[in-house]
């Protein structure tokens, strides 16, 4: 149920912005490391014994690294302020290796890159990787203020014509609308951001095939639900256990109380860490991570946050 975890130091720290720290990640012999793709992230076990997730910002043709762009949340659990102010050069961590449920097409029209804040992250190592394809692209890049604009002499060498949008300069929000409605019809948009960009992106987007629609949250959306939560069951196929999932609990939850570990991360349905797979019975998907054509083919579920439409659900697990 575990993926094999890398031990990795902390080589080097820098500033990149107000509240912003590039993190670099590598192996204490150098080796190379497993590889990724572009909207990639990776998970990282803290010393203070959190677990979180972070986009990939490095280039994938440098295999003996991982670099991330890690954000000051003001309203960290422990995890972005561990980092920012306990974590040193020279510590260890463990990594688990790349997941990439945010990837780049191969072949599109036009690709639109938004990001606000932290959410380009993603993006530097898309707009990298979109240039190398000499590909048709924009990078729309929204900040509060010009300090917090982090990497833009590293992103302006891959998108001469990076179209930067400061809140306090402009007298309000990046108009994530507007640039919708001026897509080319084929376009595909790929969107990372604060919770107001993320809810003004779907809006403007709701219109659009699915499969052009790419997002990546770092915090929860919020889901719609029905009444209160009641109990299920969940059938463990490949370990052949039951258990029962109580209305106050997950399901990544209840497996453990039977021993079941499954890798889990960010535990909000954001990350796609403890993606499990659907044998038989219909999820009530509240996650932030599978589109809703993939939500409704029922094949998985994010189980640290969805339940069971239903009295029973049978897992893969």
């Amino acid at each position: 149920m575990t993926d094999a975890r890398l031990k990795l130091r902390v080589q080097r720290m820098e500033w990149a912005a107000t509240g912003v720290i590039e993190l670099e990640l590598r192996a204490r012999d150098g080796s190379a490391l497993p590889p990724f793709t572009s909207g990639a992230h990776i998970d990282i076990a803290l010393p203070n014994g959190l677990s979180r997730s972070y986009s990939l910002k490095g280039d994938p043709a440098q295999t003996d690294r991982y670099v991330v762009g890690v954000g000051l949340d003001p309203k960290s659990r422990g995890g972005s302020a561990f980092v920012h102010r306990q974590l040193r050069v020279g510590d260890e961590v463990e990594v688990r290796p790349p997941l990439n449920h945010f990837p780049l097409v191969d072949e599109a029209e036009k690709v639109v890159l938004i990001a606000g804040g932290i959410g380009i992250t993603p993006m530097v190592a898309m707009a990298r990787e979109l240039a190398r394809r000499g590909a048709n692209f924009a990078l729309h890049y929204a900040v509060r203020s010009p300090n917090r604009a982090a990497f833009l002499d590293e992103l302006r060498g891959y998108t001469p014509g990076l179209d930067l949008h400061v809140d306090e300069a402009a007298g309000g929000p990046c108009d994530v609308a507007g640039i919708i409605a001026g897509l080319p019809r084929g376009a595909h948009v790929y969107c990372c951001g604060p919770a107001p960009m993320m809810a003004a992106f779907e809006a403007a987007t709701v219109e659009m095939p699915d499969d052009q629609v790419h997002v990546e949250y770092f915090a929860p959306k919020p889901v719609e639900t029905t009444g209160e939560d009641g109990p299920f069951t969940v059938e463990l196929k490949a370990s052949g256990k039951t258990v029962e999932v109580g209305a106050d609990e997950s399901i990544l939850t209840a497996v453990a109380r039977v021993g079941i570990t499954v890798e889990s991360s960010c535990e909000d349905g954001i990350c796609g860490t403890c993606e499990t797979r659907i044998l038989e019975g219909t999820a009530d998907h509240r996650d932030s991570v599978l589109t809703k054509s993939e939500q409704d083919a029922g094949k998985t579920m994010m189980i640290c946050v969805s339940r069971c439409k239903g009295d029973k659900l049978v897992l893969d697990l």
